[in-house]
C-alpha cells in the first residue's frame, strides 16, 4: 500500500484560521505509532507539472494562480490566503493523487493523506480547493491511455461540485456524489448521479443508500479505475456536516466501498477530503480508520 505524504501538507496558516491543517501531520504519526504501516510505505510526491495541470484547468486560471494574481473575490471564494507555498502544496497534492493512481494500477490501491479538492472548477477555486486533484489524476490516466472508464465516488458531506462541472457530459468519467442535500455548496452542480441526503441521516440509512448505490454503479458502469473521496465530515461530531454518522458507521462506509472495489478487482486511488470536528482526534481517528480498512482488505 502506497501512501502519498509530504510535510508541506502541514504548513501552517494564519493564527485562528479554521481549516484543520494539523491532521496532515497527525495521520501519518498515528498510523506509524499503531503499526498499521511502515515508514517505507510513505511516498513524497514532486509537484505536478504544468502540462498535466492544463489537461484540466484553464490556462487563464493557472496563470493567475501561479503568478499570485487572483482577485480579492477569487481569494474569498477559495477561503485560503494567496501564497506561493499554498500553490506548491496543491501541486504536490495533485501529483500525490496521480502517484497513488499509478501505484494502484500495479498493486490495487494507493492513498493520499491529503487530496479530495473537489470544489475546484476548471477555471476557479472554491471551498479551500485551488486545483482539483481527482480531475487532474483522472485526466492524466485518460490522456496516457491508462484507463478508459473512470468512476469517481465522492462521499464527502459536501457535493463535489467542481468535479461534477469539470466532467459534465464526459463519456469516460462517471461522477457519483452522495452528500448532504441542504449543505454547502448551496447551488449544486449536476454529477452523473447525485444522492442528496437529509440532515440527521443515521448510520443505517446512510449505509443502506450507499450499498444500493454501489451495486448499481458497478453493475451498470463497469469502471476500470475508481477514485474514492472518503471525507469524514459525515461524522455526527462535525461542526458543519449535520449528519448523525458514528465513527463506526464511517468505518463501515469505507469497508463497504473497499469490499465492492475489491470484489470487482478494480484499482483505486483514495483521498481524505474534509473533516471539521472540534476535537481533532475525531478527525484523525476516522481518517486513520480508512487506512486501516484499506490495509485489511487489500
Amino acid at each position: 500500500m502506497l501512501i502519498a505524504y509530504d510535510p508541506i501538507f502541514a504548513h501552517p496558516l494564519p493564527a485562528g484560521h479554521r481549516f484543520p491543517m494539523a491532521k496532515y501531520e497527525l495521520i501519518p504519526e498515528q498510523l506509524l505509532r499503531e503499526g498499521v504501516v511502515t515508514a517505507d510505505q510513505f511516498h513524497r510526491p514532486a509537484p505536478v507539472d504544468e502540462e498535466t495541470i492544463l489537461l484540466t484547468h484553464t490556462p487563464d486560471y493557472w496563470n493567475k494562480l501561479k503568478a499570485l494574481r487572483l482577485s480579492e473575490r477569487e481569494v474569498r471564494r477559495i477561503g485560503l490566503p494567496q501564497s506561493a507555498e499554498l500553490v506548491m502544496r496543491e501541486r504536490v497534492i495533485c501529483q500525490g493523487t496521480i502517484d497513488c493512481a499509478l501505484y494502484a494500477l500495479e498493486h490495487g490501491i494507493g492513498l493520499n493523506v491529503a487530496g479530495g479538492t473537489h470544489h475546484a472548477f476548471a477555471d476557479r477555486g472554491e471551498g479551500f480547493c485551488l486545483m482539483n486533484d481527482f480531475a487532474i489524476a483522472a485526466n492524466y490516466l485518460l490522456h496516457h491511455q491508462l484507463a478508459g472508464n473512470v468512476l469517481i465516488i465522492d462521499l464527502d458531506v459536501h457535493q463535489g461540485n467542481g468535479t461534477a462541472a469539470i466532467f459534465k457530459g464526459h463519456q469516460q468519467v462517471f461522477t457519483f456524489s452522495m452528500h448532504g442535500e441542504h449543505n454547502y455548496p448551496f447551488h449544486k452542480e449536476q454529477s452523473t448521479w447525485d444522492i442528496g441526503l437529509p440532515d440527521g441521516t443515521t448510520d443505517e440509512e446512510y449505509l443502506g443508500r450507499l450499498a444500493n448505490g454501489l451495486k448499481t454503479l458497478f453493475i451498470r458502469n463497469r469502471p476500470d479505475f475508481v477514485f474514492y473521496l472518503s471525507g469524514v465530515d459525515i461524522l455526527s461530531t462535525d461542526r458543519y456536516g449535520r449528519m448523525k454518522i458514528t465513527e463506526d458507521g464511517c468505518r463501515r462506509r469505507d469497508e463497504l466501498v473497499f469490499n465492492t472495489i475489491r470484489q470487482y478487482h478494480i484499482p483505486c486511488a483514495v483521498a481524505m477530503g474534509g473533516g471539521y470536528s472540534p476535537q481533532l482526534r475525531h478527525i484523525v481517528n476516522a481518517h486513520c480508520n480508512t487506512f486501516k480498512t484499506a490495509a485489511a482488505i487489500f
